[in-house]
């Protein structure tokens, strides 16, 4: 196992198109970080970067405190899984595990060869499959397989490269939780390059947001979910996407296309002279006011809302209410649309309510929001206004306390197992 630290790295093509622009990214040992962002922005290119397969235009890249950026890939001692697998067809599962072993030859004797398959194996559940082919095995065997060729490098990191993006949407869940689990399992530092929030939001201890090869912000995935640095970031990360609706500052009042909301002394201070601004409110900041109790009435506001179209989807209902967007940020919107491989569909608000309310299609809903919860981004720049880092500092030492933990208590599971 190793840290790996990115200072500055930079990668430009002989067209002089710039794919990744002086990235810094501190990775520590055992640590599972995440590179995601839409398509294009970069994440890719600086994976290949770290394993050796694309040329550092400049910056210092270095693994477990060696600068490796004139090394050839096969002494960097890490070891990726690709998108498509890579697996040879003619061979069996067990040789495939076997092969990197095979080509370092003379250092692996037969039997300590069939020990690291046989514990591969164990480790992913593919005991039953050693003597098959990978044509009869399924996309989630397959993968496992690619894993398991990489556990028995015992490498010093891991790169995945979109590993589940051939996978149908359970299969995928599944596999998401193999990962992870063996990641805790071996305690091995690994980055994961994904375009999906889902996986990036679930797997890693931190996650690294791209734009067009620039680094965003970097922090658990919770501290990006619940202090997201600017616009591109709030606007990535969530599942339904964060809202987000023109703002208008009229005296002591913000106001919104379906509701007023009043204004405290800090969020004055925060908006300075602002008289327009951008405001997120994520699906899960609103209720039925129908079913909410007098206690948290008294914290937020209540307005009536038409809305359009509702999707009841068992634990949640999904409520979508139309409104007109303010020309003078409709532009920054579009752009912000664009970046995150958006459709540039209508203007709606998506609101999740529990599934018991009884709101539906065409109705006149009475709705319930927090102000608190509420984002406040510059028009301009796109900068969080609200944003907190003391919070989001507090929430990262408190998931890397949690991350230590975890791999302590997986560890201590295996010795006892061993024993």
């Amino acid at each position: 196992m190793a840290a790996i630290t990115l200072k500055d790295i930079v990668k430009e093509y002989g067209d002089g198109y710039l794919a990744v622009k002086g990235v810094s990214l501190d990775i520590a040992d055992g640590e599972f970080v995440i590179l995601v962002g839409p398509s294009g922005c970069g994440k890719s290119t600086l994976l290949r970067m770290i394993v050796g397969l694309e040329d550092i235009t400049a910056g210092d890249l270095s693994i477990g405190g060696d600068r490796v950026n004139d090394k050839a890939p096969r002494d960097r001692h890490l070891a990726m899984v690709f998108q498509n697998y890579a697996l040879y067809p003619h061979l069996t599962v067990f040789e495939n595990i076997a092969f990197p072993l095979r080509l370092q030859k003379g250092t692996f004797t037969e039997e300590q060869i069939r020990e690291k398959v046989e514990f591969a194996a164990k480790t992913l559940e593919l005991q039953d499959h050693l003597q098959r082919k990978p044509a009869n095995l399924s996309g989630g065997q397959r993968q496992r397989v690619a894993m398991g060729r990489a556990i028995v490098r015992e490498a010093q990191a891991f790169l995945f490269d979109e590993p589940l993006s051939n996978l149908d949407a359970k299969l995928r869940g599944q596999m998401r939780t193999e990962i992870a689990r063996m990641q805790r399992r071996l305690g091995t530092t690994t980055v994961y390059v994904t375009h999906d929030q889902t996986e990036a939001m679930t797997l890693g201890d931190r996650v690294a947001v791209l734009r067009k090869g620039e680094l965003q912000q970097v922090a658990s995935p919770r501290g990006l979910y619940e202090h997201p640095v600017n616009l591109f970031v709030a606007g990535f990360i969530g599942s339904p996407p964060m809202n987000f609706l023109p703002g208008e500052v009229v005296d002591d009042v913000l106001r919104l296309p379906m509701v007023d909301v009043p204004l405290t002394d800090d969020l004055k201070s925060r908006l300075g002279d602002r008289k327009l601004v951008i405001v997120g409110l994520r699906p899960e900041h609103f209720e039925d006011a129908s079913l909410t109790d007098d206690r948290r009435s008294a914290d937020g506001v209540t307005f009536e809302a038409t809305v359009d179209v509702t999707e009841w989807l068992g634990s949640d209902l999904y409520a979508y209410v139309p409104f007109d967007t303010n020309p003078e940020v409709a532009g920054k919107l579009e752009e912000l649309d664009r970046d995150l491989d958006g459709e540039g569909m209508r203007t709606q608000l998506v609101v999740a309510l529990d599934s018991e309310s009884r709101v539906r299609d065409g109705d006149d809903a009475e709705l319930w929001v927090n102000p608190a919860k509420m984002m406040v981004f510059d028009p301009e720049s796109g900068e969080n206004l609200t944003y907190d880092a003391d919070a989001v500092k507090e929430i990262d030492q408190q998931n890397e306390a949690d991350r230590k933990a975890s791999l302590e208590r997986a560890q201590a599971r295996e010795k006892a197992k061993a024993s």
